[in-house]
């Protein structure tokens, strides 16, 4: 196995790794990267519903959608994600089990007892350290996790929307456990030494493991790919399943409701009860894509000061 530790910190180059090494080369992998703040989506998710928009535009964290399925997780610097990349044969490829032995083994030798929950968590003592998701290409699979050592917990909560009662919708949803960082279990180990430590752990599992870095050609392509894709509205807000927004929200003091469908990305219906301005603002919303900017652009066309946080 080839054992890449990754220098980019950038989430949408960091996705697009996996991708193209996943459909590109036939050697098994193992990528650890650590990435800036953002909110990662499984594939058959609305963005929407699962990270908490108004807070997540405010503080300008992106949410990007992976090519795997499950549900959303949080990333910083605090988060190390691992990835393992492998030749597979077809009908034994989805083995969230087997794909994550390794990882608690690791983390055994640590002193840490975790252990495999519920579909696809790791966990400590009943509090999740881990989240993991699977995606099948051809003849090979993608197993990815993360693995939360010193996350910002607070902000990690309030980037994922606690309610998503107000959209229905046929899209996967993610199913919000209690968290844990690992740190509390490791004293005196850093984010640095505890990335080694699991880089070393793969390394010594097999002479035929070996570390490497991408070449340069790879890195162009792969940059290419995060362009085209991983940093396009198109795959993280459009891509996803069809959606209602059924919501109130008081405005001027008066209590109103909107009701919302978007279909790739774009309001196709909308009606907002409970004034003459609102009612006539909904029809110019028709066709409008269903994000912060855009909602704003229309408001303010109508009147300055009409805030649209709660068009989310």
């Amino acid at each position: 196995m080839l054992c890449l530790k990754l220098e980019s910190t950038d989430p949408f180059f960091n996705l697009a790794v996996d991708e193209y090494l996943l459909k590109s080369r036939k050697e098994d992998f193992l990528v650890l990267s650590v990435n800036t703040p953002s909110v990662i989506i499984g594939k058959h998710q609305v963005a929407h519903r699962e990270a908490d928009t108004a807070f997540v535009s405010e503080n300008k964290i992106p949410v990007i959608r992976r090519i795997s399925g499950g549900g959303a997780v949080y990333h910083d610097k605090g988060n190390l994600n691992f990835s393992f990349i492998l030749q597979s044969m077809r009908g034994y490829q989805v083995d969230f089990r087997k794909y994550t032995l390794p990882v608690i083994e690791f983390l055994s030798a640590l002193g840490v007892d975790a252990k495999f929950e519920g579909k696809n968590d790791l966990k400590v003592n009943g509090l999740k350290i881990s989240g993991n998701a699977e995606h099948v290409y051809r003849q090979r699979v993608l197993h990815h996790g993360t693995l939360l050592f010193d996350s910002r917990l607070d902000l990690l909560k309030k980037s994922l929307r606690k309610d998503a009662s107000a959209y229905l919708t046929r899209a996967v949803s993610s199913n919000p456990s209690h968290v844990m960082n690992l740190k509390d279990m490791i004293p005196g180990m850093s984010m640095n030494e505890f990335i080694s430590s699991m880089l070393d752990f793969f390394l010594s599992k097999g002479k035929e493991n070996s570390r490497i870095d991408l070449k340069p050609g790879e890195t162009s392509a792969i940059g290419s790919l995060a362009e085209s894709k991983f940093r396009t509205w198109e795959w993280n807000y459009a891509y996803g399943p069809e959606y209602k927004l059924n919501k109130k929200f008081k405005l001027e003091g008066n209590e109103h409701q909107c009701y919302l469908f978007v279909k790739d990305g774009i309001i196709q219906e909308c009606r907002i009860e409970g004034s003459d301005l609102m009612s006539e603002a909904a029809k110019k919303l028709i066709g409008c894509r269903h994000m912060v900017e855009d909602i704003k652009e229309v408001f303010n066309s109508i009147r300055k000061d009409i805030f649209a946080g709660w068009m989310f």
